[in-house]
């Protein structure tokens, strides 16, 4: 039988995700590293492409997708590097429409945080069964190079709700879109304290798949940006 591939859970996920997607045409150079692509309807999927030194490139504009591969292990820190040359101005990605962001980084997790009621359990139990044997995270962390850098103020590590999947998924800013272009930024997180500090609870979840989109449909602006050596790593 032929494996259906990760991307595919996003299908099933739609009505958490806040729209809908369809697995992309998945370049034969990042499949190589695991990656399948996914673009969302009504937008024209971005360029993904494989760098030399084993990262992903991602360019196009007024245009959004991301990429996806499975992730598994217990909360680390993760850590990897990125630069923007071209995005989006900045947009406040509190709010829905216009937030556009170059890069964001999420890592999915197997089980629910501690708030999520009976409605996002019951959405995720549909979008489940119509996933079959893929496991759909059941919340996220992402990590944002983009949007205003005001978002969160005030609020545990900066974190704050996703203005498209709120009992989902937790955004943080990382690096504002006014950070200065064209220079790699070396990033390192804790998993497991920020997933704490988002969602409340002792208990962290296994991880479940990590994805790399980009978004600057609503603004239309032209996009250059860049992410490699993603990895987990233990925390000091």
């Amino acid at each position: 039988m032929r494996r259906v591939p990760p991307a595919l859970a996003v299908l099933a996920a739609a009505p958490l995700l806040g729209g809908a997607a369809s697995p992309g045409q998945t370049p034969p150079d990042i499949a190589a590293q695991g990656w399948r692509k996914v673009d969302w309807h009504g937008i024209r999927p971005a360029d993904f492409s494989a760098t030399q030194s084993g990262g992903v490139r991602i360019r196009g504009q007024g245009q959004g997708a991301f990429i996806s591969r499975p992730l598994s292990g217990e909360a680390s820190c993760l850590a990897w590097r990125w630069r923007v040359d071209a995005g989006p101005p900045a947009t406040d990605l509190s709010r829905k429409g216009g937030d556009d962001r170059a890069i964001a980084i999420t890592i999915g997790f197997a089980d629910f945080g501690p708030q999520a009621g009976f409605v996002l359990r019951t959405q995720h139990a549909v979008a489940q069964a119509s996933a079959g044997p893929l496991n759909l995270p059941r919340s996220a962390l992402s990590y944002v190079y983009g949007g205003t850098g005001r978002e969160g103020q005030g609020r545990p590590q900066g974190f704050f709700p996703s203005p498209w999947t709120s009992g989902l998924t937790q955004l943080r800013v990382l690096r504002p879109a006014e950070a200065p272009r064209g220079q790699w930024v070396e990033e390192r997180v804790d998993l497991g304290a920020d997933w704490r500090a988002a969602f409340g609870g002792d208990r962290v979840p296994a991880l479940q798949d990590l994805t790399i989109s980009a978004d600057v449909e609503d603004t239309g602006a032209r996009l250059d940006a860049q992410v490699e050596n993603i990895r987990l790593v233990p925390c000091r």
